[in-house]
């Protein structure tokens, strides 16, 4: 029998026992999907020993914005300057290159700055690079951050660059970033007569993509005019799942400030076609709604001018409606504060704009709304399409 045990055992003891405790409890990283000490997710341009090669000894066109950076928040351009690469020309998509421009707003060609690096601007009358502006390009880079939402602007510009390099026998490397809303499929397919910049494939309104990923659906289901290809290199993450939350560095756009504007954009960006605010002109955008026409509530919020919106909608108007700002995480598009405004606006056939249908993608659900159908029956009218994409986008998922 031991009458006696050193203190050194006892401490040696201790520290096995507190391990095996600790080591019982995991780190939820993704929807309640465990993982214990997941390792860092790195981006494409993290991953420079995969692409710094290929870019040697060439001269660079690169499409990029303020989400172009690495992990230590230093600009890819920069980098790439730094290790001697000939960058020749910056192409900026939607809200110019250092993201400040509002939505819809002209986008000037200059200069960065900094470099003094000529800008062209991929927004507005030129969204597709001309010949012209390519010459003596040897190889183009890709490398912005998307959130996952087909009327997000950069998956468009990102068509039309593909297009210009198939055009133009130019390779094309993608820098690969983690989708935000990337364990979402859902919402209607866009119908091909409602084709435009904020919708240009038949994908649902939340795609579940990588940026990388999409590209090679483009290519692959030959989405570009006369189903040509371009030759094309994604240079992927590391460490990441489509189901992993992941939160962006910098805002991707000057309206989308936080993680829960990102998650709910989607949902309230069909406000955009409607004359209900979500919020642009304050500092919750994307993340409240309202307008002057809803039922009076316990919240409201007037619009004013600030960096992301210059002249808001109601600008100096009180708006009613709901904040969402403390809003449980969505994993789906969320239809009910679409149904819950029309039902409550005091004029409904004043609610909706032409806007609506190109960034639903279809007519069927502005009818379905204006005929009562219950968001269950809406949501059933999708199932048979979102099977069919989904089935023809997994030869593309890397993730």
């Amino acid at each position: 029998m031991i009458k006696f045990i050193s203190k050194s055992v006892l401490i040696a003891v201790s520290l096995f026992v507190t391990s095996l405790y600790s080591n019982s409890f995991s780190k939820v990283t993704a929807f309640g999907t465990s993982e214990i000490n997941p390792p860092v997710i790195k981006t494409g341009a993290d991953n420079y020993e995969k692409y710094l090669p290929l870019l040697k000894d060439k001269k660079i066109g690169i499409v990029t914005n303020q989400t172009g950076i690495l992990s230590d928040k230093t600009h890819l351009v920069d980098f790439l300057l730094e290790k001697k690469i000939t960058v020749q020309t910056i192409f900026a998509p939607e809200h110019g290159f250092r993201g400040t421009a509002d939505a819809g707003e002209h986008v000037v060609d200059g200069k960065d700055p900094k470099t003094g690096l000529s800008i062209i601007s991929l927004y507005g009358d030129n969204k597709k690079p001309k010949p012209a502006q390519l010459n003596g390009i040897d190889i183009m880079v890709f490398d912005l951050q998307d959130v996952g939402a087909r009327f997000y602007t950069y998956i468009s510009s990102l068509h039309y660059v593909m297009e210009a390099c198939a055009e133009n026998n130019l390779p094309l490397i993608i820098l690969d970033r983690p989708n935000p809303n990337g364990s979402i499929v859902d919402g209607p397919l866009l119908e091909k007569e409602f084709t435009s910049f904020v919708g240009m494939h038949p994908i649902p309104l939340l795609h579940g993509m990588t940026i990388g990923e999409y590209a090679q659906m483009i290519n692959g289901q030959k989405w570009l005019k006369n189903g040509t290809q371009c030759k094309l290199t994604v240079i992927p993450c590391s460490n990441y799942k489509r189901t992993m939350e992941y939160s962006l560095l910098v805002k991707p756009s000057p309206n989308l400030p936080n993680d829960q504007s990102i998650n709910l954009y989607a949902s309230l960006c069909l406000f955009e076609g409607t004359n209900v605010s979500m919020g642009r002109g304050t500092e919750k955008q994307f993340q409240i709604y309202g307008s002057p026409y809803l039922t009076k509530t316990n919240f409201s919020f007037t619009p004013k001018p600030n960096f992301g919106a210059k002249d808001p909608l109601y600008n100096g108007k009180e708006c009613f409606g709901e904040d969402l700002t403390s809003y449980p995480r969505l994993k789906q598009l969320e239809l009910k504060w679409l149904l819950k405004a029309y039902q409550n606006t005091s004029d409904k056939s004043k609610f909706f704009n032409a806007f609506f249908t190109k960034l639903a993608g279809t007519k069927k659900l502005q009818q379905q709304i204006e005929s009562g159908v219950s968001e269950k029956d809406i949501r059933a009218s999708w199932k048979k399409d979102l099977t069919a994409f989904q089935t023809m986008r997994k030869p593309y998922l890397l993730y």
